[in-house]
């Protein structure tokens, strides 16, 4: 049985009823009824309108993912720059170590440009010895990142490491991270091993 899921176990789960909403550009949400102040509130929780947009005009991508990181209380946290030329490839040659039982959480740097992201998630699927298990995480809407706001941080929730005899081991994953629109704005390979400490 392979350690490799199918591309349809990526796939985001959605909310029954659920309809994506009809998209604008970020200048007509910038318009949009300034005398409502639930919908000015809602604006700002995106960010529109504090500060200048940025971005690169030469740059298609809609989100761009600057950095992963897992966080362990009581110990550094092993950040990757995926800004770094091969740091995806290095990321599945090089296994992360977690101890047994250990809590952490995952997080991500990242920024927007050019229009609104909408509901962003992070999907994960790890596999070991042919049993594949799935994650989900709703990261959220995000407007252009602006000089105000030069980039996001979103942190997971938290997780605890398995433990015992059954619970070490290799342990292979695929991630991505997709929106509402189905873009997947990135996709990678790691693994992780699971000892009885951290070395």
């Amino acid at each position: 049985m392979s350690n490799v899921p199918h591309p349809d176990e990526l796939e985001p789960e959605h909310t029954e009823g659920f309809k994506v909403g009809e998209k604008k550009t970020l200048e007509e949400y910038q318009q949009l009824d300034q005398n409502d102040e639930s919908l000015r509130k809602w604006k700002e929780s995106l960010g529109i309108g504090s500060g200048n947009t940025i971005g690169d005009p030469n740059d298609p991508r809609k989100c761009i993912i600057l950095s992963l990181g897992l966080e362990v209380e009581g110990r550094s946290d092993i950040i990757i720059d995926l800004s770094r030329p091969g740091s995806l490839e290095d990321l599945n040659k090089h296994p992360f170590t977690i101890k047994e039982g250990a809590s952490f959480r995952m997080k991500a740097r990242f920024k927007v440009q050019h229009q609104i992201l909408s509901g962003m998630k992070y999907v994960q699927v790890v596999s070991r010895m042919g049993v594949k298990n799935k994650m989900q995480e709703m990261i959220g809407s995000y407007s252009p990142n602006t000089t105000d706001k030069p980039e996001y941080e979103k942190k997971f929730e938290s997780e605890t490491a398995p433990s015992g005899m059954i619970g070490r081991g290799h342990y292979e994953a695929v991630s991505k991270f997709v929106d509402d629109d189905t873009q997947t704005h990135l996709q990678f390979k790691w693994s992780f091993d699971i000892k009885k400490d951290w070395k």
